[in-house]
Formats: C-alpha cells, structure tokens, sequence
C-alpha cells in the first residue's frame, strides 16, 4: 500500500455562502500562524497570499467555498491538532504502513481512529449513491457526525470525526478551539455543525495554514477522499461528511478498532486493485509517565 499524501473531496451537497471578509480572514492569519512552529516565514507568506486570494474571490463571486487539501502527513495532521486544542501529550497521528497483522502489531495502541484516503472512482460514487437511498438511522446518538458542504475539507472533518468521539478519552486545552467547537456543536444535527464549520473563520485560517506547509504542493484539484474509522457503543462506524449518516460495520472495541477497521479497509481496497492512491493512519492515544506510548 503506497502513501499518497494529498486528500481532497467533492462536496455531496451545495456549500453555504461564504461571507469571509479579507481583512477579517488577514487579522487572523496574524493571530494564527504562531500556534504552527513547523511554519517557516516562506510557508506563512504563501498562505496569506492563499487565504487573502479566497477571500476577494469568496467576497466578489457566488463560488462555493473550497479549501486546499490537507495533506496526508501525520506530522501535518499532528501540528494542526496540537495548535488547535489536542495536547500533545494526549495523542498523536502516525502512519499504518500495512495492513497486514505484523504491520498492524506496530501502530501504537492504544488506537482511538483511524483515517483512510482512498480514490474516488465510479463504483465508489455508485455505492454511495445506492447507500443514500437506502439510508435509514441506524446508530448510535452517542455518534458524533457532521456533513462536510466545504470542497477538500474531507481531511479536517475526517480529524474532527476522530477527536469528536472520543471526548470522553482526551482531555483538550479548555477554551481551545477544539474544546469549543465540540461544546458548541454538541446539540447540534449534521447539518448545523457543517454550517458552523463553514462560517467559522479561525478553522479556515488554520486548515489554510496546514495545507501550504506539508511536504509537497497542495493541488487544488483531487480525486481522493479521507473517511473516518471510530469505535461508539461497540460498534464500528465509517463517517463520511459526504454520506448521508454513519455507517455501521458491525460490533468492534477500542482494543480490536484497528483491526476491524483493517477488514473494512481491505474490502474498499479490493474495490480498486490497480489505484495505489491510498493511506491509512491512525490516532494514537499517548500514555506513559511523560506522554510517551
């Protein structure tokens, strides 16, 4: 299984209309990008330009709005969890170099989620299709689930998937970003917390950030998608923000979610034999006396 470290998405729904103002979106680069010490000066420059460029765009047209891609990198992905909240010493991002059991036995455990990037093909888009239409709540209220209506966001809502089930686990940085956004997403259904992602200027800026500062170019055009793998009430659920609710893939524990997670995995694989534009990597509780695992 060959790393592919970009991600990208198409929106299953219209996305909300941006009123992001450049100035606003600017003061918070300012405010932001302190919080990414990967970020070099070069890195920083290059996302204000990004982000300002969106912003004119987002304020003088009636496109939807589209982020760059997160890439695929747990560095990436750790940086930007850390600065918005999921102390370092709660947990970390790594990468699942197989999913084979020798390989499995590497990831640290123990496993929280797990992300998978896989490419969007016609097959794929005709089962999600054939699952809209057979859509019917069967899961668990205790699911945190959200609708993705922001191009290439899949790889954040894939991270907020992650730490949003499991809350009751980790302790985020009280009054950090994630510790709010959880707090005042928590009653929400679906489809409000997709709006209030949408609208919320500090993520943007920060998902902006992240993008311009991995290890290879960010296109603005993709043909992937990141999911999400989560134990809920002893079961294994996919959240994708462009189906319609969770999936349920049948009863799990946190101590087998990565391996139940692997079989699921292995079957969207054999869907697609010939693509090698997939990625899997897995959150990691830390434990030990100084955070180690």
């Amino acid at each position: 299984m060959e790393s592919n470290r970009h991600n990208g998405c198409v929106v299953s729904k219209q996305g909300i209309d941006s009123d992001l103002k450049a100035l606003k979106i600017y003061h918070w680069i300012k405010c932001c990008v302190s919080i990414f010490h990967f970020c070099n000066r070069s890195v920083i420059e290059e996302a204000q330009k990004t982000t300002m460029a969106a912003a004119i765009h987002e304020t003088s047209s009636s496109a939807h709005k589209r982020w760059l891609p997160l890439e695929a990198n747990p560095d990436v992905m750790n940086q930007f969890l850390w600065g918005l909240g999921l102390p370092e010493d709660e947990a970390e991002c790594g990468d699942v170099y197989g999913l084979d059991d020798e390989l499995l036995d590497m990831v640290p455990k123990p496993v929280l989620a797990v992300l998978f990037l896989y490419p969007i093909t016609e097959k794929s888009e005709e089962e999600r299709r054939q699952q809209e239409k057979e859509a019917k709540k069967d899961y668990s209220n205790q699911v945190y689930f959200m609708k993705q209506t922001v191009g290439n966001a899949c790889g954040t809502i894939g991270l907020l998937h992650a730490i949003g089930n499991v809350t009751s686990e980790i302790k985020l940085s009280e009054g950090s970003f994630l510790d709010r956004f959880f707090k005042s997403t928590k009653s929400m259904d679906p489809i409000e917390r997709a709006a209030f992602l949408e609208k919320d200027d500090e993520m943007e800026v920060a998902h902006s950030v992240a993008a311009t500062a991995g290890d290879t170019t960010a296109p603005e055009k993709v043909d992937t998608h990141f999911i999400c793998f989560s134990c809920v009430d002893g079961k294994l659920y996919e959240l994708d923000g462009r189906k319609t609710e969770p999936i349920s893939h049948g009863p799990s524990s946190p101590n087998s979610l990565l391996q139940d997670a692997a079989r699921v995995i292995k079957d969207m694989i054999s869907d697609n034999p010939e693509s090698l534009n997939f990625n899997v990597i897995a959150i990691s509780k830390r434990t030990g006396p100084e955070g180690s695992i």
